[in-house]
């Protein structure tokens, strides 16, 4: 992971206020200032007003601000495979694989254009609060676009599945969508991933060389990529971590400027997966150090890297591995994709400035997804005509691990739904309240995997005594929870979901607050429970000892521990949440032994 802790607030009031000035003067001081030339002239002019230290800082996903140019601080990480992801509320569309499943192009295009909509909507009420994190951008790093053919590559979901030419038609229409038709600026970026022969295996993938036939290659695997390129106009690629016929993609001049620019035409920027440049000395061992890597990765067309290897350019240059004049032509890429965002110009000449937080999950917004995840549904085999079931049922059994858990309908790299609906939930919608619908979770996901569900608060207790139900709960307006609290009070349970910008209590700072519950936990059975806590930031401190310490921006993580506990014996708990970024969640989780789920079933 790669976490840059900065003074946001004054840095971002300072760029605003140098904003402010050069579009309230009577001209503009420098060319990259005047809105009325063309965005190329006014990057290469803005690159050229950069020491060497000032342009390397701009080559990482978390590039700096530089004030005296009125350059924000900016994060090129972002997400939205199916909606805008690890961003909080949004609209979130099927997975990637069942969207595929369509094969509907105006489907897809519309998911993406309401997508981009939520998108820009995030981004302009992020920036008007000074944040500039990851997460937080214009710049996505979606559609994955590799083919599927193995169904033991994990991330097989992620993309459109095994067939070429339905994978580049689907990832050309989520482009476009994405990216908007503007003719002067982009609604935002898309980007083709990952750049090339790369399905698996994931384990070995840092070091993997993927040898496949020429034509293999040209048949199978380059398809999507000449098709996005070159008819959806993608501006950003990301290259994979694999080699492909013994050179890193990320650190190939064949791949990426030969073929990639020179026979496709990608116009855009290219960027590392996160941690790729790191992998030609960690991993694959074709270059000796930081400095030999990030030289490399500049010098075979990689503009931007996923994490921290391009911060050794400055010595780089220095030991004669790269000139400034060629970090010079990355740079100018980046600082054009910007422009082209719009970013360096008033916002009242940027289409889509003006969108409001509140478009985020709206009513139409659900319909595309409804629409979209109607249309993903594939009837493989309907024996006796079973379905369609009659809606005149009276009872009805639901049965499954996944019938009553919207987790599971949210796929990965996601957005969090405002007030989702699992399938149980539908059923019993669906059939009204004159019919009987009975669930029975029937068996775990996998055996030795622990389905995990909230501890109920009646065997949570404020004191060892057992007088009163409930966890204290104290809320503190810093992340360390130290001092006095700002607020107390007794919460039954510790299951809470709370969206950026909306602290659970009046005083506290958003991204810098911590809640702590404590009290006793008094089990029911007796033997081995799968006992922990679901959230991003978190410590669960179980009779004194810290079990479990978490800390992720990207998601939040299931983590449990197995203990053995004694029925009705008091257990001290304490956990302790902190709001370092975007929403904040918390959920204290267990599984008991012994459940009868094939008897309940």
């Amino acid at each position: 992971m790669y976490l840059k802790t900065k003074s946001m607030k004054l840095k971002t009031l300072t760029v605003i206020c140098l904003i402010s000035l050069l579009f309230s003067c009577e001209g503009p001081r420098y060319p990259y200032q005047n809105v009325k030339l063309d965005f190329e002239t006014r990057a290469v002019d803005l690159v050229s007003r950069m020491t060497l230290e000032e342009k390397v800082s701009q080559l990482t996903h978390y590039a700096d601000a530089v004030d005296h140019l009125g350059i924000p601080e900016y994060n090129w990480w972002n997400e939205c495979l199916h909606g805008v992801a690890r961003s909080g509320k949004a609209t979130v569309f099927p997975q990637a694989i069942g969207m595929a499943a369509t094969f509907d192009r105006d489907m897809m295009f519309q998911m993406a254009d309401v997508t981009s909509t939520e998108a820009r909507a995030k981004y302009h009420d992020y920036f008007s609060r000074g944040k500039h994190g990851m997460y937080q951008g214009l710049t996505f790093w979606s559609p994955n676009i590799n083919i599927f053919r193995d169904p033991r590559w994990g991330r097989g979901h992620e993309t459109y599945g095994e067939d070429p030419y339905l994978t580049g038609e689907m990832g050309v229409q989520f482009i476009k969508g994405l990216q908007g038709d503007d003719p002067r600026y982009l609604k935002t970026v898309a980007t083709s991933k990952h750049y090339i022969v790369h399905s698996g295996p994931e384990p070995s993938r840092h070091e993997f060389d993927a040898v496949v036939s020429e034509r293999d290659f040209r048949d199978t695997y380059l398809p999507a990529f000449k098709k996005t390129v070159e008819k959806g106009h993608v501006y950003s690629v990301m290259c994979a971590y694999n080699r492909y016929m013994g050179e890193p993609c990320c650190g190939s001049a064949p791949l990426q400027e030969e073929l990639l620019r020179g026979e496709l035409g990608c116009e855009g920027y290219i960027v590392s997966d996160c941690g790729a440049i790191g992998d030609f000395h960690w991993g694959h061992k074709v270059v000796a150090d930081r400095e030999e890597a990030a030289a490399l990765g500049v010098l075979s067309g990689t503009d931007l890297n996923c994490g921290d290897q391009y911060d050794g350019l400055v010595q780089a240059v220095r030991q004669g591995l790269i000139s400034e004049e060629e970090i010079n032509v990355v740079v100018e890429r980046l600082m054009l994709a910007r422009m082209k965002l719009g970013m360096f110009d008033p916002d009242e000449m940027v289409p889509w400035s003006s969108y409001p937080v509140d478009t985020l999950a709206v009513e139409a917004h659900k319909e595309v997804a409804r629409e979209m995840a109607r249309k993903s549904i594939v009837l493989l085999k309907n024996d006796r005509n079973t379905l369609p079931i009659s809606k005149d049922l009276k009872r009805v059994a639901v049965i499954g691990p996944n019938a009553h858990n919207v987790d599971v309908q949210m796929g990965n790299y996601n957005g969090t739904p405002v007030d989702p609906v699992s399938v149980l939930d539908g059923i019993r919608a669906k059939l009204g309240g004159d019919a009987e619908v009975r669930y029975a979770q029937g068996s775990p996901h996998h055996s030795g995997l622990p389905y995990l569900s909230t501890v109920p608060p009646e065997l949570l207790y404020t004191s060892e005594e057992m007088e009163e139900n409930g966890l204290k709960a104290s809320f503190y307006s810093n992340l360390e929870g130290e001092g006095a609290p700002l607020f107390q009070r007794t919460d039954s349970l510790v299951d809470f979901y709370w969206w950026d910008g909306e602290p659970p209590v009046e005083g506290l700072s958003d991204d810098n607050y911590s809640a702590e519950w404590s009290g006793y936990l008094v089990p029911r059975r007796n033997g081995t429970h799968a006992l922990g806590v679901n959230g991003k930031y978190f410590q669960f401190i179980f009779e004194g000892d810290t079990l479990i310490r978490n800390h992720n921006i990207h998601h939040s993580n299931k983590i449990y521990r197995n203990v053995d506990l004694i029925a009705g014996k008091a257990y001290r708990i304490k956990v302790l949440m902190q709001d370092y970024h975007s929403d904040a969640n918390c959920t204290l989780h267990w599984q008991e032994p012994g459940l009868p789920l094939t008897w309940d079933a």
